[in-house]
């Protein structure tokens, strides 16, 4: 019985071993930050209830061979994916919402477990390993996952990219056990966990955007001008967002606000209270029901990164150039930004076209972007987290992985035209503002 999914099952192991085969180069950290975090891209296939695994295919998933080398690594990938269950399986990821903290700027957000890396860590690795394990309790080593590779790094930046904060370095796991892992979060950092379908996570129906003001990261980038200022003349800005839809989740049940506290609003006393349920309903005076879960920004940049390399490669769609919400902004940032968005596309068409084999001896446009000798620093994450990875276009790498790496070079540039276009903005609404003033007070005078 097929469940639809077999093709996708396929075309995810076959990405995983040349994910193993060519792994992304390291990046060093800035000179004057010496930090890096690490994250876990973790994978599991969920078993179709047609398809569920007997107790033999049971017994047979702690049977595997050893890791010392790339093709026993192979030979595992193999003999995971030859298994019933997951051929005709899900393919899911997990994700982390982040609990709430006085001072941290990232409450609430959706994220992959992981965390900042520790002098005792013998790796970047160590550190992804660790973090997941203090985090949410699950355990990466060798008997209960596959260590996959990894993806491109980045310069995490602040301040639009002018102030580096650390290189995040994502790796990828994929779990060998049909049955959910059990999971003890940490109340300090998770608030609760969700495994996601890649099917939900490739949908278009679940793109939408996130608002959010950075008003306060404006004023710090140099253009002298108070976040109140910014705030009233430039709205909130919209980034490209994906609306997740858990399969299964987990909360913490420990963490402060997990039970609403207060009176019951069925008993409520308050004038405001009676009034609004009158006016509205009695589910007026009903706490707001629970904010869906996004996916934007730096972790959405790291997703992309993996889902472009899954046919039909069109994680590009998974987020639109970073804009504001008033008109006039957008408007200035879309002129500004016309030709360098028609170059990036020329350059991604050109990735998607090219037939580039292992050599690298073939012509073409791709050929020429991968064949540049020239030392590039490595991308940095700018706007809200979503920002490049490591510089592309590297020689002698498979069309597949140069594109995953294309993912991060969209925005490679962006931001300093935003913060031109946005001054620009600005300049253009106080100049229209005291033309209005010098209009209006020439009629008052001749009266």
């Amino acid at each position: 019985m097929e469940t639809g999914t077999e093709q996708l099952i396929e075309h995810l192991k076959q990405v995983l071993v040349p994910l193993n085969a060519t792994p992304y180069p390291d990046v060093d950290c800035p000179p004057s930050t010496p930090k890096r975090a690490s994250v876990a891209l973790i994978l599991r296939i969920q078993p179709n209830n047609a398809h569920w695994p007997g107790r033999e295919a049971l017994e047979n998933q702690s049977v595997q061979p050893s890791q010392d080398s790339e093709a026993s690594l192979k030979d595992r990938i193999d003999a995971f994916f030859s298994q019933t269950w997951v051929q005709h399986g899900d393919p899911e990821m997990l994700f982390i919402k982040r609990a709430t903290r006085v001072g941290d700027k990232w409450n609430g957000h959706i994220a992959l477990p992981g965390g900042k890396r520790d002098p005792e860590d013998a790796s970047d690795e160590a550190a992804a390993v660790r973090e997941t394990l203090e985090e949410v309790g699950i355990d990466l080593s060798p008997g209960n996952a596959l260590h996959i590779g990894n993806l491109p790094q980045r310069i995490v930046t602040t301040s639009w990219g002018k102030v580096p904060l650390m290189v995040l370095c994502p790796y990828i796991y994929l779990l060998t056990s049909s049955e959910y892992p059990s999971q003890r979060l940490q109340p300090t950092e998770v608030a609760s966990t969700h495994w996601v379908s890649l099917r939900a996570l490739m949908s278009p129906a679940l793109r939408t955007y996130e608002y959010a003001d950075v008003s306060a990261r404006l004023a710090k980038s140099g253009l002298g001008i108070k976040k109140w200022f910014l705030q009233l003349m430039l709205s909130k800005m919209m980034f490209a967002a994906v609306r997740l839809v858990p399969s299964n989740s987990v909360y913490c049940s420990s963490i402060p606000g997990f039970i609403p506290q207060g009176q019951s609003p069925i008993h409520s006393t308050a004038i405001l209270g009676k009034i609004k349920e009158v006016c509205m309903g009695p589910e007026a005076n009903y706490p707001e029901s629970q904010q869906p879960l996004l996916l934007w920004g730096l972790t959405l940049g790291v997703v992309s990164d993996f889902l472009e390399h899954i046919p039909p490669h069109d994680a590009l769609e998974l987020w639109t150039y970073p804009t504001f919400t008033n008109w006039d902004v957008r408007f200035t940032m879309w002129a500004m930004s016309y030709r360098f968005r028609k170059r990036k596309a020329e350059e991604i068409r050109a990735a998607v076209h090219a037939e580039w084999n292992s050599e690298g001896d073939q012509e073409g446009p791709l050929s020429d972007i991968l064949a540049e000798e020239v030392v590039e620093e490595p991308g940095e994450v700018g706007i809200a987290g979503l920002g490049v990875g490591r510089h592309w276009g590297k020689r002698k790498r498979a069309n597949m992985i140069a594109r995953g790496a294309a993912v991060n070079s969209m925005v490679e540039g962006y931001y300093p035209i935003v913060r031109k276009a946005v001054a620009t903005a600005l300049c253009g609404r106080m100049t229209l503002l005291s033309l209005l003033v010098v209009y209006l007070w020439r009629r008052w005078h001749r009266r």
